[in-house]
């Protein structure tokens, strides 16, 4: 798994499922391949540099999975409490034998030295110890207020996630959720930027109370205040652009009720299949459109638009950890000059007088502040409108898992005028 995610793209969350279900594992196994798996990943940067000193060449140059069998035991050996001698043995029976010394050298001489973490404000060092890439750092510290919040935001989104729940208030209230999580003896906490929502400190969805009745959606708190941000009423026509994987669909579905039109729109099939899951088990219905967001295939006269668009991701790193470090600095203008496409012409598609509200899961301002210029500048029927966020009212709203508890994210609200000024 660790091999698949580092050097084939794949995403953490998904190869885990789909290999844990094969793999018929015991409840406690599953737990120590999950927290093997995900660990690795979420401290591959320091890992990285910790091992660099040991080898002869660099650690890409290494055989994939001899390279994926040292992150492994270096995280084994540096941040849990397997013995050593287990650590060691156990990794480098995985490796082929052609691998086996080279793994073996390099983990017994790792045991014996202490850790090489450095210290610094710099943003090398915070990266390494934090295991944000180094750019990102970068990109944290010009929109945070400080050197000592920078370090706290990028630690704070290697952590590993709760669960988030959000309650389906067309099958039940926050109140119900709640206690019918209590008598099942899971312990949550109410979410303290959406107020539909819970937070679970551990478990899966699927064995909860009321999954399998759409009592509730697994979704963050950043992404159920999107929604709140778009305010739909009951009875509104409304779209969402980039509907994949369905959370914010069915969210929608249930707030505008039966009067309502719901239309989930994305370029991909498979994950509007996903949609469609998601809002059925919600016992929601949404009209599904495959399209390129860029190149609309629907008429307009819709009184709300949410586009969730396409990012570097790197707010919801706290349950897919490769974000930390996978997204690279050359990739971000791409990003935004497909953010900006998909924005331009999602807004033609509004009635005057409808909002749209601009959505990302990053933090960076190619993605986010300057991408909201470039709509502005772009659709100047387009105004800023103001929303009711944790930290007060504002058209631009950042949420941080270290201020709010949630994913980062961006989220800036737009109003359609009638005509464009002057």
């Amino acid at each position: 798994m660790i091999r698949r995610v580092t050097d084939e793209g794949a995403y953490s969350n998904l190869t885990l499922a789909r290999t844990l279900e094969r793999a018929l594992l015991s409840q406690r196994d599953a737990s120590f391949a999950t927290e093997l798996v995900y660990g690795t990943l979420r401290r591959l940067v320091t890992i990285d540099h910790e091992l660099a000193p040991l080898l002869e060449r660099p650690l890409d140059t290494a055989p994939k999975g001899a390279r994926a069998a040292l992150r492994l035991g270096a995280y084994q050996l540096r941040y849990l409490r397997v013995p050593a001698h287990a650590a060691v043995s156990e990794t480098v029976a995985l490796v082929d034998q052609r691998h086996r010394g080279f793994v073996n050298a390099v983990l017994r001489r790792l045991a014996t030295v202490a850790p090489s973490v450095p210290e610094g404000p710099g943003d090398l060092e915070v990266s390494i110890r934090t295991g944000l890439a180094e750019w990102a750092v970068r990109e944290l510290r010009r929109v945070l207020s400080s050197d000592d919040e920078t370090e706290e935001a990028a630690a704070a989104l290697a952590e590993r996630a709760p669960l988030p729940i959000r309650s389906n208030p067309c099958r039940s209230t926050i109140d119900e959720l709640e206690r019918a999580f209590a008598a099942a003896g899971v312990r949550s906490e109410r979410g303290r930027v959406h107020p539909d929502s819970l937070v679970v400190e551990s478990g899966a969805a699927k064995a909860l109370p009321g999954f399998e009745e759409g009592w509730f959606a697994v979704q963050d708190q950043a992404s159920s205040f999107v929604v709140r941000a778009l305010d739909p009423q009951p009875g509104d026509r409304v779209l969402d652009v980039c509907a994949g994987p369905g959370g914010k669909t069915g969210h929608l579905a249930c707030l505008i009720g039966d009067a309502g039109r719901s239309v989930a729109a994305d370029v991909s099939p498979s994950r509007l299949e996903l949609v469609r899951g998601n809002v059925a088990r919600l016992g929601l219905q949404t009209a599904l459109v495959v399209q390129d967001g860029r190149r609309p295939a629907i008429r307009g006269g819709f009184d709300r638009v949410l586009v969730d668009a396409p990012c570097s991701g790197i707010g919801s790193a706290r349950r897919r950890p490769e974000l930390l470090w996978r997204a690279r600095k050359d990739e971000l203008s791409s990003l935004a000059r497909l953010q900006v496409g998909v924005a331009t012409a999602a807004a033609g598609l509004l009635r005057a007088g409808g909002r749209l509200v601009y959505s990302v899961c990053t933090f960076p301002r190619a993605e986010t502040d300057a991408a909201c210029d470039a709509i502005l500048r772009r659709v100047p029927e387009l105004e800023p409108v103001e929303i009711a966020g944790p930290d007060g009212p504002a058209d631009r709203v950042r949420l941080w898992p270290h201020r709010h508890g949630c994913d980062a994210m961006f989220v800036a609200a737009f109003r359609r005028r009638e005509t464009a000024p002057g």
